[in-house]
């Protein structure tokens, strides 16, 4: 599981030790922007206690999704058949990993998922809740699929999948990264599976969520949607 961190010294612990845990076979990456706040070395702290904990120091907070995709391209080339991602603010239980897992033997990525029946959120304000149901809902609209929560960060990924959709072509840095990925996994013919999980928001740390982050993947998903339905539009017209 690739775990990206940013100022998490109240979590990380807490949360590598959970996991290791609930999934005693799961291996541990934790990528750290370079925290001031001591993460990082309570990292290394975890890695020389635990042979399946790893630990890779970025040299600067580079947004959600670069962390990620460094942390894939490391993962692949250590030759895992099943890579992860999860938050480190303890908002995704490990204990609830094995549903992702298990599904993921009849799809190529699994998400966990917070709108599907089963799904819930707990200590979010409605206004947040209408927020996120309102923005997947946007990118169901724009971009014509039909996963209830793209924008989830809870998942686990085939390796054939990461190398289907060219990770390296990959260019979205921040939060909307989680729905690039699933519109890529999408477009490239694979299986997208949702399986419900309970989403706690965090309770020790400040959350990386702001009005501008939300307002930027917005923007970007009105481009694809704009583009991805233009181009429909010249490949009828030649059809023609």
């Amino acid at each position: 599981m690739v775990i990206p961190t940013y100022n998490e010294a109240l979590n990380l612990e807490w949360i590598v030790g959970r996991l290791r845990s609930a999934q005693p076979g799961v291996d541990v990456l934790v990528l750290d922007d370079n925290s001031p706040d001591g993460t990082g070395e309570i990292a290394d702290r975890l890695a020389a206690a635990d042979d399946q904990v790893h630990v890779l120091h970025r040299t600067e907070k580079a947004g959600l999704g670069a962390a990620y995709l460094h942390g894939f391209r490391v993962a692949l080339d250590m030759g895992y058949d099943v890579i992860g991602e999860m938050d480190a603010d303890g908002s995704h239980q490990p204990e609830q990993l094995h549903r992702l897992l298990d599904r993921l033997r009849t799809a190529d990525l699994v998400i966990g998922s917070r709108w599907v029946p089963g799904g819930s959120v707990v200590n979010w304000p409605k206004s947040r809740e209408f927020l996120s149901r309102g923005g997947n809902l946007y990118v169901r609209m724009l971009l014509g699929v039909r996963i209830k929560d793209a924008t989830a960060g809870y998942r686990v990924f085939r390796r054939s999948t990461l190398e289907a959709i060219d990770i390296d072509s990959v260019e979205s840095a921040g939060y909307i990264f989680q729905t690039d990925m699933a519109w890529r996994t999408l477009r490239a013919g694979l299986r997208v599976a949702e399986v419900p999980i309970e989403f706690i928001e965090r309770e020790r740390g400040d959350s990386k969520m702001s009005g501008a982050v939300a307002s930027e993947s917005l923007k970007m998903v009105t481009q694809w949607g704009l583009r991805e339905r233009w181009s429909r539009i010249r490949k009828a017209t030649a059809r023609r």
